[in-house]
């Protein structure tokens, strides 16, 4: 017997760990804080990753349904879907007294925190666990931190991708072995804090689809947020036709269709640092307007520090190549 089969026994099952696990997919029709979920799943698994029972359902966005070549999800497929606040209390019920499990989970969180705000309720969701971190905690071998890759690593067959009840199958039995091996190795899960959130923007009657271009939604005054330190070094600048690579430097200027936080959040979960301002030693810079006369426009232009937009930035962030080994 190896000591993967003796965790198994609830004895030796590390007392710290949660008692219960709801992995989680979403798809919505964007981004930003006013777009809107179109499906959910959940696979509701036990203490040691075993699945107890999964769900599924189609949900009314009550707008445009957005990208249709991601999710393949019609208006006319949506029409007769229940809203959100028809189908609230059962997916609360399935979230109820688990960590929320998914990849990249604070954009799920965020998701589905901002339906039941609307909703004039809150998902009974006390932590969040993302597969992504957790990938990264345990050191696995992969070429990115994609769904697929983490699926292939552990032998797990997707069959439709962006399906919330097929990835929700492919995260949960992704997921069974990353637990089992955190706890042979003895890691601390990644766990966040899930707060509620009261801010979200309801998005207008009969608005327009925001693809391919969607107005600028100007960013809300925050504080800043301390980020911890990129561990990658920085491989210089940002190569036209060429992948990001980790360790770049990436600054933001001006207003964003995605909201700021979770663009800069998906950018330190790729390897990626945050810059605040724009130098010689800035790899890119992000910007939705490069004829604007900011400081970081004026600068990028100075050093010659290439530049993009958010859309195009966005398809980069899905292949960003590892750090020189």
């Amino acid at each position: 017997m190896t000591m993967l089969d003796d965790l198994t026994t609830a004895a030796a099952w590390p007392t710290a760990y949660p008692q219960g696990y709801a992995v989680v997919d979403v798809e919505t029709t964007g981004l930003a804080r006013d777009d809107r979920i179109v499906s959910a799943a959940v696979y509701r698994l036990d203490a040691q990753g075993n699945v107890e029972d999964h769900w599924y359902t189609l949900v009314n966005p009550e707008r445009d349904p957005g990208p249709v070549w991601i999710h393949g999800l019609t208006s006319d497929a949506l029409e007769g879907a229940p809203l959100f606040p028809e189908i609230a209390a059962e997916f609360a019920a399935r979230l109820d007294g688990r960590v929320l499990v998914a990849h990249n989970a604070i954009f799920d969180w965020q998701m589905i925190a901002r339906e039941y705000a609307r909703a004039e309720s809150a998902a009974p969701v006390r932590q969040r666990l993302c597969t992504i971190a957790l990938a990264k905690q345990l050191a696995l071998p992969l070429p990115n931190h994609k769904l697929e890759s983490l699926a292939a690593h552990f032998g797990v067959e997707q069959r439709q991708a962006h399906n919330a009840l097929d990835d929700a199958r492919v995260l949960a039995e992704a997921f069974r072995p990353s637990l089992h091996a955190a706890a042979e190795q003895g890691v601390r899960l990644p766990l966040l804090e899930c707060r509620p959130l009261t801010e979200w923007a309801a998005s207008p009657a009969a608005s327009p689809s925001p693809y391919p271009s969607s107005p600028y939604r100007s960013n809300s005054w925050r504080p800043s947020r301390k980020r911890p330190a990129c561990p990658y070094p920085n491989p210089g600048r940002y190569e036209t036709d060429k992948p990001l690579k980790q360790g770049m430097r990436v600054a933001f200027s001006g207003d964003t269709s995605v909201d700021r936080e979770l663009l800069e959040d998906r950018t330190v979960e790729a390897g990626l640092r945050v810059a605040t301002s724009v130098s010689r030693l800035t790899s890119l810079l992000v910007t939705n307007d490069p004829d604007a006369a900011t400081s970081k426009t004026l600068k990028a232009r100075s050093f010659g520090t290439p530049v993009v937009d958010e859309a195009a930035y966005t398809q980069l962030l899905r292949d960003v190549a590892p750090a020189d080994g």
